[in-house]
């Protein structure tokens, strides 16, 4: 099993961006992001601090992505 990579908010908004996510709005610190195929997720970004595992597998479910995909895009 491979271990989940440590990000921020903000850098895993950056790599979500790169494969066409788009930040659709914000409210308060939650970025609401979609995919031109319907695809969405919500990113918290709070300054210092890193999206915990839990959340993290979850927005990687969300966005149809691995673990890899991730780590290749960061």
């Amino acid at each position: 099993m491979t271990k989940l990579p440590v990000v921020t908010g903000k850098a895993l908004i950056a790599a979500l961006e790169d494969i066409g996510f788009k930040v659709l709005r914000i409210k308060g610190s939650h970025h609401y992001l979609r995919h031109v195929d319907g695809r969405s997720t919500v990113v918290p970004v709070h300054a210092g601090e890193e999206i915990g595992p839990g959340l993290l597998v979850k927005i990687l479910r969300d966005c149809e992505l691995s673990k890899e995909t991730l780590e290749n895009l960061l």
